[in-house]
């Protein structure tokens, strides 16, 4: 089964045994264990590789950048889907998106888990990895198929700082942390979301993977202003930037937005992440799109707007 990102759900892609990859250099930069990739993002517009584009990606090239696969889909080293992959990754550079590793989980990381991921890693070589700000993970061990919020407290920190120091160690490469959309305010919490995300990457040397529909849902949803955090996140550490659309439904009769990667971006969500590469420069923007897939040209017109965002943002930063 296809892990897709459908609101805050995320289908497990785990497979049952752990697999053991080449082992590869690595390097220390800030603290933080790297390893040698094939080839870096350029600051241009990519796409989610999703199965229905696999066999227009095999039989020609197409104008896309770069491609960002859910790493929990490609696990399995062997089978068509890896071998596809395998092939597509010397013409395209590549980022690997995870769903599953539940860095917010008290009970600490499943080391089988992470073992599997770093031997797809070794195998794949990706420009960059990311995770979610968030847990799927009971503290009896039950996996759960989404990914849900945690409260911003000393507690959940110093869980966060673990699990991101444990897996720096794993896996050998920085990982990126996407902030997430929101829904709720916790009544418990020591920092606000900026704050909670500047401390973790100072802390961890962790990366942060900023999803801009991500802020404009949070914002439209707790009644605040989406372009403010930009003000006071971390964009120094920010190394890719994700947009998407997101569905509106009706909740105890107001009007709920909901990440679901079900449509074309928004216009609101284009004039955010025109806000925020006039911040960040020029950086990796990924098109998500992961239900209701559209035909690949569709996806290819979205990501066609967005270099017109990057190239305007590269004319400003020159």
């Amino acid at each position: 089964m296809e892990v897709r990102r459908q609101g805050n759900l995320r289908k497990s892609g785990r497979e049952a045994d752990p697999v053991q990859g080449p082992r590869q250099t690595r390097l220390e930069l800030s603290g933080v264990p790297q390893t040698r990739n094939r080839a870096a993002l350029p600051p241009q517009a990519g796409i989610g590789l999703r199965h229905p584009h696999l066999p227009a990606f095999l039989a020609a090239p197409q104008p896309a950048a770069w491609l960002e696969v859910h790493s929990e889909n490609y696990l399995a080293p062997g089978g068509p889907r890896a071998a596809a992959l395998e092939r597509l990754r010397g013409d395209y550079p590549l980022s690997c998106h995870g769903v599953a590793l539940s860095l917010g989980s008290a009970r600490g990381l499943d080391r089988a888990h992470l073992a599997r991921l770093r031997a797809l890693y070794d195998r794949l070589e990706p420009a960059l990895i990311s995770e979610h700000l968030a847990w799927s993970v009971t503290p009896g061990g039950v996996f759960l198929a989404d990914l849900l919020p945690l409260p911003y407290t000393q507690e959940t920190f110093e869980t966060l700082a673990a699990n991101i120091d444990l897996a720096h160690d794993v896996l050998g490469r920085r990982l990126l942390i996407e902030n997430p959309s929101a829904y709720a305010r916790f009544r418990e919490a020591d920092w606000d979301e900026a704050e909670f995300l500047t401390e973790l990457t100072r802390r961890t040397g962790c990366g942060l993977l900023l999803d801009v529909n991500n802020l404009y849902v949070s914002a439209a949803n707790q009644g605040g202003d989406p372009k403010a955090p930009l003000e006071r996140l971390p964009l120094a550490a920010v190394e890719e930037i994700h947009i998407a659309g997101h569905a509106r439904v009706t909740v105890a009769g107001g009007e709920l937005l909901i990440d679901d990667h079900g449509s074309a971006v928004a216009g609101p969500v284009w004039e955010l992440l025109a806000a925020a590469l006039a911040r960040t420069g020029p950086k990796p923007v990924l098109v998500e799109w992961d239900t209701d897939i559209p035909a690949l040209p569709v996806l290819l017109a979205q990501a066609e707007r967005a270099e017109r965002y990057l190239r305007e943002a590269s004319d400003e930063a020159g």
